[in-house]
């Protein structure tokens, strides 16, 4: 049995995880899904100061409060940045790092640094609401994505602070030898901003790589395939 722990991507929460659930307690394996402060059913916590470093903090506690050793952490997209974080500050408490469709920063990178300027386009610059400027829009959702699931997604999707997408990430080196898989999904958006964090996973001998066919979100759009893969990396290491 493998312990799975998530660090989900922006505008979301764990909540998004819940088509897993079930798949990965089939194959014998364990998922925690927490939500980050400020955004999913914490939104009632977000303010200007939340930031990456607090996204961070919460699955450091994670960690620390359940107890949980020998983890595969999955970082999803924005989660790639926390999950690097997360793993340079406790890498004995790591088994395996997943990036899924995620960025993967360098020492003093934010994710402002690693979006390309049309990323930036889809996504926009800030909310005006009220007359705050501290939270960014959520992209829009993969074409692919059901009507069903667009239905569950809208409501529950929430703007994101700005300041976790601003915020860099300050790495020691500690986590470099973790070991580490990258799933691309090959299936792109408008923008395809993960391509170049694959293509450096793919040429890397370090690194396990894999491609889904699916769109950004597989843990919603193609949970069986996604289910199947992660069983895959964790009982054939």
């Amino acid at each position: 049995m493998a312990t799975f722990l998530v660090a989900h991507g922006a505008w979301s929460g764990g909540w998004c995880w819940k088509k897993m659930r079930p798949l990965l307690r089939e194959r014998g394996h364990e998922l925690f899904t927490p939500t980050y402060t400020g955004i999913g059913e914490r939104v009632h916590l977000a303010s200007p100061e939340t930031g990456l470093e607090t996204h961070i903090t919460d699955i450091l506690n994670v960690l620390q409060f359940e107890d949980l050793r020998n983890v595969c952490l999955i970082g999803h997209s924005y989660g790639g940045m926390v999950a690097t974080s997360v793993a340079d500050r406790v890498p004995e408490r790591l088994a395996h790092i997943v990036y899924l469709d995620a960025f993967v920063p360098r020492h003093g990178q934010c994710l402002f640094d690693l979006r390309t300027a049309e990323a930036h386009g889809v996504t926009g610059e800030t909310s005006r609401t009220a007359g705050d400027e501290w939270q960014i829009r959520p992209n829009p959702l993969p074409a692919d994505t059901s009507e069903s699931d667009v239905a569950w997604i809208i409501p529950r999707r929430v703007m994101q602070p700005l300041k976790t997408f601003k915020e860099p990430v300050s790495l020691s080196g500690k986590g470099d030898h973790v070991p580490k898989t990258y799933i691309y999904c090959t299936r792109p958006g408008p923008v395809d901003v993960f391509r170049a964090f694959a293509e450096q996973a793919r040429e890397n001998h370090a690194w396990r790589y894999f491609e889904i066919d699916a769109s950004h979100s597989p843990h919603i759009t193609a949970p069986e395939a996604l289910a199947a893969l992660l069983d895959k990396i964790v009982t054939f290491p």
